[in-house]
């Protein structure tokens, strides 16, 4: 245990994660520079979270800023290629985010109950049930959309786009209003916005249902 005062436990918190993911072998451009790939990704959540969220706990901070925390650590072709293989890899880095921000807490003197709620957190657990959770699966959809679509849809050019607007309406559905509100508002390329808005429409009846009991 290294610190005591709550502000000062926050900081050294964030600023082992931003350690940890610094390590990242892999770099994204920014600003004519470039920045450790997850680094740059837990940035970019915790500036989406407060610009979203801007009364979110210290907790759902913390979460957020270590939602990938080291996942290179763990490579996706690791595990076998298909749906269920990806979904094993996606449980697997939850896990391996949720102890090493778990050891980064213990050391500055966060409570078990306090690591526990992180780690539920960065699993993914009770989505559409608890706020904070509702509110970290917003802001990963959002930064997807916003920084990694384009690249992700430039890397399967081989999916029609039906296809591309199945797979946005999945992401659309797991969000809340909050959420789906954060990404109309974001200026996006041409194409992203027009299959955004191809999915919503399509998803129209589902949304609204799903909005009047949504959690936000």
């Amino acid at each position: 245990m290294t610190t005591t005062q709550p502000a000062q436990r926050f900081d050294a918190v964030i600023a082992e994660i931003d350690a940890a993911n610094a390590a990242d072998p892999r770099t994204v451009a920014i600003g004519g520079g470039t920045r450790p790939f997850e680094l740059a990704y837990a940035e970019r959540m915790s500036e989406r979270l407060l610009q979203i969220y801007p009364e979110a706990s210290e907790l759902l901070r913390i979460a957020t800023r270590a939602q990938h925390i080291r996942r290179w650590d763990i490579p996706r072709a690791s595990f076998p290629e298909g749906r269920h293989g990806y979904n094993d890899w996606r449980k697997a880095c939850r896990e391996h985010h949720a102890e090493l921000v778990r050891a980064i807490m213990s050391r500055n003197g966060y409570s078990e109950e306090q690591i526990g709620r992180v780690a539920m957190l960065i699993r993914k657990e009770q989505l559409k049930k608890d706020k904070e959770s509702q509110a970290l699966e917003n802001v990963v959809a959002v930064v997807f959309l916003e920084h990694y679509f384009k690249e992700f849809d430039s890397k399967h050019s081989d999916y029609d786009d039906a296809k591309v607007v199945d797979i946005i309406a999945k992401t659309l559905k797991k969000m809340s209003p909050r959420g789906h509100a954060a990404a109309l508002a974001l200026a996006l390329p041409e194409r992203t916005r027009k299959l955004v808005e191809a999915a919503v429409e399509r998803e129209a009846e589902t949304l609204a249902a799903l909005a009047k009991v949504a959690v936000d």
